[in-house]
């Protein structure tokens, strides 16, 4: 299977949380979507693995996803080094998304900064020949995403883009509400922590509004190129905020 857009992440969650909208958004024109998680989440506070993967199923399935893996790195300890790179670009390699969504690449917790990287270094990397990498005992091509985007997590970072999610921010809603261990703290046990306050979900609410407001839309998802550099081919979907 190709993919069209690959989004990874961190944890589980940090997807659903970032960038899920537009994920809905593309699965619905018809174009091919996935999730790799990087870790299993073992580390946080309240759930557990087993009840996370359940969760994340939930989402996947919110979300149409055409797949989701979890390639189980350490929680916490994960390293951007060659053998976590090179997990990495298996996958990017088996399913040669033409876009990657990535962590933001300045976060509250250290495990998103360094999976920005990480995935940063691979999909350059993945795109080496003499790099060599297998899949089923088979040799894997190289191969390169045309770009790669970073979303934006709990830190206000300021976006290169923002995409318009007004259509189906429901769906986003309903994806990060599958994981009632993390964000409900009438569910489950664990201790009460900054996500699982009664009014988190009111803040990511408020983050979707706020990046609607900066392009003139209902809700809206941001995103970093580090590249600094984006081309369009017409201007007939550029979406700008009212000058008056």
């Amino acid at each position: 299977m190709k993919l069209d857009i690959l989004a990874i992440g961190a944890h589980p969650d940090d997807v659903e949380l970032s960038c899920s909208g537009t994920l809905m958004l593309h699965k619905l024109r018809g174009k091919l979507t996935g999730i790799l998680d990087l870790t299993e989440g073992e580390l946080g506070s309240r759930g557990s693995v087993a009840i996370r993967q359940k969760e994340s199923a939930q989402a996947s399935a919110i979300l149409q996803l055409d797949l989701r893996e979890n390639l189980g790195f350490r929680d916490g300890f994960f390293s951007n080094d060659e053998w976590h790179q090179l997990r990495v670009i298996e996958v990017l390699r088996k399913y040669r998304p033409n876009m990657v969504l990535a962590n933001a690449p300045k976060d509250r917790h250290p495990d998103h900064s360094r999976a920005a990287k990480l995935v940063e270094d691979a999909c350059y990397l993945s795109g080496l020949v003499k790099i060599e990498t297998t899949a089923d005992g088979v040799r894997q091509e190289a191969w390169r995403p045309k770009r790669i985007f970073h979303y934006i997590q709990d830190q206000h970072l300021e976006p290169s883009f923002v995409i318009d999610i007004s259509n189906v921010f429901e769906y986003k809603i309903k994806s990060i509400e599958a994981y009632a261990s993390q964000f409900d703290s009438t569910q489950g046990d664990g201790p009460i922590t900054y996500i699982s306050e009664n009014d988190y979900l009111n803040k990511v609410r408020y983050r979707s509004i706020m990046m609607g407001k900066k392009i003139g839309t209902k809700y809206g998802e941001g995103f970093i190129c580090l590249s600094n550099t984006l081309g369009l081919k017409s201007f007939d979907e550029v979406v700008l905020p009212d000058l008056v």
